[in-house]
């Protein structure tokens, strides 16, 4: 009954404290380069600073962005995008594919024989200071540690905002069936979410870049069923709000 009621506390605590939702339109998706600016570009000075306030690249064009609000004041929280490979152009590369050609093991996969509508790549989490302001995270746009995932109690301190922005771009990929989802973790990541269930498998070596990263990888097909069950009612207000929104949009 217990981990029950805490599976149940998770779903619902999320949707009282947070707001996930596609960024579908160009005024929430403005909000979503606002947001890597003020963490990529003044924070951390990954980025060069823009004059519009906005940081954006070349792959937001084909990208599907998720945007996080805080429930009560509205103010924003973070964000991540879903960056989706086009079968239209198979010479476009993915980022992952650029930067990591020399240390993907492609006896295990190989995503060049993979068709690309089946491709896409997590990227730009991004998380607002005022919601990561922790010890260790100043160098960091977004983290999880190991007390994150300490017993449930009072003092439990679950990582809401990055773990419901990766269940967001998941429901996204689920949704416009993209089976294999790349992303580039910190070594410790794919550990860490192995607790609560994400299936994250290491594609490859590992490389620098902002500190060292490993391609890693997750199929959607095994994604939802391999969830804790504490993890799943969270992972169904989150699906819910994504479907909704697109269904809205028309999408």
């Amino acid at each position: 009954m217990s981990e029950q009621r805490n599976s149940r506390d998770l779903g619902e605590g999320f949707r009282q404290h947070f707001e996930l939702l596609p960024a579908l339109d160009e005024a929430s998706r403005n909000e979503v380069y606002r947001i890597r600016h003020e963490v990529y570009c003044r924070d951390l000075g990954w980025e060069p600073l823009q004059p519009n306030g906005l940081e954006k690249d070349g792959f937001d064009d084909q990208s599907l962005h998720i945007l996080l609000r805080h429930q009560a004041t509205g103010e924003p929280v973070g964000c991540i995008r879903l960056i989706l490979a086009r079968d239209d152009a198979p010479a476009v590369l993915l980022p992952f594919e650029k930067s990591c050609a020399d240390v993907l093991d492609r006896q295990y996969i190989d995503p060049a024989a993979l068709p690309r509508g089946s491709m896409a790549e997590v990227s730009r989490l991004a998380v607002m200071r005022n919601f990561r302001q922790r010890k260790g995270e100043s160098s960091s746009a977004a983290s999880i540690s190991d007390p994150d995932f300490q017993q449930r109690g009072p003092q439990t301190r679950f990582p809401f905002i990055p773990v419901g922005l990766y269940l967001g771009v998941a429901a996204i990929a689920k949704r416009l069936g993209r089976e294999y989802v790349f992303v580039l973790t910190e070594p410790r990541l794919a550990e860490h979410f192995a607790r609560i269930g994400f299936n994250i498998e290491k594609v490859g070596g590992v490389i620098e870049h902002r500190g060292e990263r490993l391609p890693s990888m997750f199929r959607i097909s095994q994604f939802v069923p391999s969830l804790r069950p504490m993890i799943r009612p969270l992972y169904d207000v989150i699906e819910s709000s994504v479907n909704q929104a697109f269904d809205a949009a028309g999408r």
